[in-house]
């Protein structure tokens, strides 16, 4: 290390690569971890959402889906719904629903 400044240490060149190097193979590690079928990727989305609830058509039969408030959901093919966004992501990069922009 070279130095410390109020608020951190510089890291050599080649100390800013391993660690980002590092990094990189750490995130891969979790973001495969995670989720089924391959993962879920963290990165994905870099913008925070515009609106907190969305509108989803269901893509296939799912079964019932609880909410974080105790309210359920029954998610059936063709039926569409209004859904907290940080509830559906998952299921809308699984296939299961599409989200409805128009």
């Amino acid at each position: 290390m070279i130095g410390c400044i109020h608020y951190g240490w510089f890291l050599e060149p080649t100390g800013h690569v391993q660690w980002f190097v590092n990094y990189n193979k750490s995130l891969a590690t979790y973001m495969k971890s995670i989720a089924d079928n391959g993962g879920l990727n963290l990165t994905q989305f870099m913008q925070p959402p515009k609106a907190l609830y969305v509108e989803v058509r269901c893509l296939e039969d799912y079964g019932k889906l609880q909410l974080e408030d105790g309210e359920i959901v029954l998610l059936k093919k063709n039926t569409q719904h209004l859904l907290p966004r940080s509830q559906c992501e998952l299921l809308i990069r699984q296939g299961i629903l599409e989200h409805i922009t128009s």
